[in-house]
């Protein structure tokens, strides 16, 4: 992995990155380590922490929808004054599966709200206090999927979407209180969470009944195949994390960051064009990946 050039000859204070077992959260929590901060790594797992345990970083087992792990965080800051003032929480935790909004329970509904947005917010309420003490800041990893929702992502959007509105609610009520909120946008990003999105994508549609995939099964095909086409030409999870880390440190942050081309390109469009010609666009970009019996 490439790392920024930029290090610190003493702790710049404390970060909590969420999600870091992998992916992007892995490689910002070493690219904010490398940089001088002492990084509070949440994992799932003992063997993740055993993986990312290093100088500068301190993993810890945290599941964001569990009040116990969140309280137990919260408590190791206010208990603990080695790492320094609460710099940053990166809220990076994230699951996702595609599927049409008819064909996916409810209760997977509720899953990726609970992760992608309910456990965000917990943990941002938990460590609010802190972050206030020291004019910190708070960093929402969300997509290019919270900008735009494409077919099959309404599960996984929605919640996006819904944490792009909570940012900028929080933006605006911090503000005033010296407490920055910055936005990253991911696009195309080359991590394992790439392939568990195609498996468990499939997984559901197996379940699927005969009916639904007459109406779906086309357009799921369509959704992993063009995934797995863009996916290899994405950014690095290292890409992503030095621009994580530039919302951490920049003095002026902007409210949103975009990581990769595709990701600045959809968002501005989204700006820019009316509904239906941004779903042409987007029918238009699926559409050689479909299977070649049902191709238009």
């Amino acid at each position: 992995m490439t790392m920024s050039s930029e290090r610190s000859s003493e702790t710049r204070g404390c970060v909590v990155v969420t999600g870091a077992s992998t992916g992007i959260g892995a490689a910002s929590v070493r690219e904010l380590a490398h940089r001088g901060f002492h990084v509070i790594a949440g994992v799932r797992r003992d063997q993740d922490a055993d993986a990312l345990r290093a100088d500068g970083i301190e993993p810890v087992i945290l599941d964001i929808t569990e009040p116990d792990h969140i309280a137990q965080l919260a408590a190791r800051l206010r208990g603990d004054s080695r790492p320094g003032a609460l710099r940053a929480l990166v809220n990076n935790a994230a699951i996702q599966v595609n599927a049409p909004v008819e064909t996916l329970p409810l209760a997977e509904w509720r899953k990726q709200f609970e992760v992608n947005l309910f456990g965000h917010i917990a943990v941002t309420q938990a460590l609010l206090p802190a972050l206030l003490c020291h004019s910190g800041r708070v960093v929402n990893i969300s997509s290019v999927g919270g900008r735009v929702a494409m077919p099959t992502y309404g599960p996984y959007a929605g919640a996006k979407f819904a944490l792009e509105a909570v940012s900028d609610s929080l933006r605006r009520e911090l503000a005033p209180l010296g407490v920055h909120v910055v936005v990253v946008e991911p696009g195309a990003v080359r991590t394992q969470m790439s392939d568990r999105v195609i498996a468990a994508t499939n997984q559901q549609a197996a379940a699927m009944s005969p009916d639904q995939r007459d109406r779906y099964g086309s357009l799921i095909q369509a959704v992993n195949a063009h995934a797995a086409h863009h996916i290899p030409n994405g950014r690095t999870a290292a890409d992503a994390a030095r621009v994580i880390a530039k919302a951490v440190t920049a003095g002026k942050p902007r409210t949103r960051y975009t990581v990769g081309l595709d990701a600045a390109m959809i968002t501005r469009l989204s700006r820019v064009l009316p509904d239906r010609v941004l779903d042409r666009v987007l029918a238009i970009n699926l559409r050689p990946h479909y299977p070649k019996a049902t191709a238009a």
